[in-house]
């Protein structure tokens, strides 16, 4: 089981990890991928930059799948990680076993979202465009964002106060006065109303969100059960759109300019084909490969642009539901653990499990992993799920 990456010995007060998908300038950085084994950046990441200029330091880099588009990880070409013989990612398991604040990671498809709930973790995904992705490996740049999880909701709110804030570097990012509404102190309504996604809960192990809607009542939250078919449809666009962006990001992993060579090679054409061949592993392949599909001529509008519709109506769906509600609350997976043999018997299991997170990636909302299941809220509302998530923490458990 191979946890780190890359790793310095550290005896400071305040330890980091972050995962493999955001850049380093001492600490090696691969992406999970054969194509970038070695490779060293010459500058770090904003978020990196942040976290040392409040004190952390960076103690390792954390392994994840390939490009990050895995169930948990296990597409690493390093190896998957495994805790008694169950499926997880590096970085929870880093973050619950070892003396660390915490890990700073980039959520692509719901990799570090599954393996915080596996693991009794919590996790931030914070709105998209308040954290910077200056600096990360991009996979699917329309969603992807740099997250954090920790031991406890105190120290996951601390790391994401040290990482948000305004980069000019980043131009998908808020204006700092928004960014300034997801940390600690900033004024918030708290959570009253909660509506729990019936048609993701009928597909998945409803046992985590039962405990969750029975503390919420305790708590005094009113809890109604929407239908919510619309959302089943995130999955699919979600897939299309990242496999179409991580299509065009990967086409700079060429054998020419960095990263992994070759030796068999007489011409240009067979250096391309030959190196990425040999360097890519089978599910980052068939994401190029549908993503390219996706992306020509024929098939473009019905199923790229047809995604970015799907987008826009489950955005204003989730509006539709903020109207009367101040969080939904939805499944992280289908069942409370996973093993290699549910990934061999199904290569794309990741692309079907994804509709429980991709909600929440494709819309950009911000959402938090407590107690095993995940709260989505509106747009900078981390401060009213984040204090929902403490309030479990203390009296749920």
């Amino acid at each position: 089981m191979n946890l780190y990456i890359d790793k310095k010995d550290s005896a400071a007060a305040k330890n980091v990890v972050v995962d493999d998908m955001i850049l380093t300038k001492d600490l090696a950085t691969t992406a999970g991928s054969k194509m970038l084994e070695g490779y060293k950046s010459l500058f770090a990441a904003e978020v990196v930059e942040k976290l040392e200029g409040a004190g952390y330091t960076v103690s390792g880099k954390a392994n994840v799948g390939e490009l990050a588009i895995d169930l948990a990880g296990e597409s690493s070409y390093f190896g998957a990680t495994e805790v008694d013989g169950k499926l997880t990612n590096a970085a929870s398991v880093i973050v619950k076993n070892e003396d660390v604040s915490g890990a700073v990671v980039l959520e692509v498809n719901g990799a570090n979202m599954r393996s915080a709930a596996f693991s009794d973790l919590v996790l931030v995904k914070p709105t998209y465009g308040t954290v910077s992705r200056y600096g990360t490996i991009p996979a699917a740049c329309s969603g992807e964002t740099v997250s954090v999880m920790a031991k406890t909701v105190a120290q996951a709110h601390e790391l994401l106060d040290t990482v948000a804030g305004y980069d000019c570097k980043d131009g998908t990012m808020h204006a700092d006065e928004k960014c300034a509404l997801i940390k600690s102190g900033a004024e918030f309504a708290p959570i009253k109303k909660v509506a729990i996604a019936k048609s993701l809960c009928d597909t998945a192990d409803a046992s985590k969100v039962d405990a969750f809607k029975a503390f919420l009542e305790k708590a005094g939250v009113e809890v109604t059960v929407v239908d919510a078919e619309v959302l089943t449809a995130a999955s699919a666009a979600w897939s299309a759109l990242m496999c179409a962006e991580l299509c065009n990001n990967v086409s700079r992993y060429d054998g020419v300019k960095y990263g992994y060579r070759t030796k068999n090679y007489k011409n240009i054409d067979e250096l391309y084909t030959n190196s990425r061949t040999e360097a890519f592993g089978m599910l980052l392949k068939s994401a190029i490969l549908y993503g390219s599909d996706a992306l020509s001529t024929s098939n473009y509008d019905k199923v790229y642009d047809k995604g970015l519709r799907v987008r826009r109506v489950i955005s204003e769906y989730f509006a539709s539901l903020f109207a009367e509600y101040d969080a939904v609350l939805i499944p992280v997976a289908s069942k409370n653990e996973y093993t290699m043999a549910d990934v061999e018997a199904d290569r794309y299991i990741s692309f079907k499990e994804n509709r429980f997170t991709a909600p929440a990636m494709i819309t950009g909302l911000p959402a938090v992993v407590v107690g095993g299941v995940q709260l989505v809220g509106k747009a900078f509302s981390e401060n009213a799920l984040l204090d929902l998530a403490e309030k479990y923490e203390k009296e749920g458990k």
